[in-house]
């Protein structure tokens, strides 16, 4: 659901839909790890918590960078 929702945010911005869909999930990852340190969260413990999230986002970062680097 939030990966639709920074989608649908991305599809509006001005600099583009790659562009603004990199930014937001960069904002996302920067928000997941400090709420998983507030947390004092265990990194990739039983179950999921917001680093697992933060690596979820940072897989897509990655992707969305290596397909607008070949575009």
């Amino acid at each position: 659901m939030r990966v639709a929702l920074l989608a649908a945010f991305a599809a509006f911005g001005s600099i583009g839909f790659g562009r603004s869909l990199k930014a937001l999930l960069w904002m996302s990852i920067i928000l997941c790890a400090a709420v998983a340190l507030l947390k004092h969260e265990t990194p990739f413990g039983a179950v999921l918590n917001h680093w697992d999230e933060c690596a979820a986002f940072g897989a897509l970062f990655a992707l969305v960078h290596v397909v607008n680097e070949l575009t």
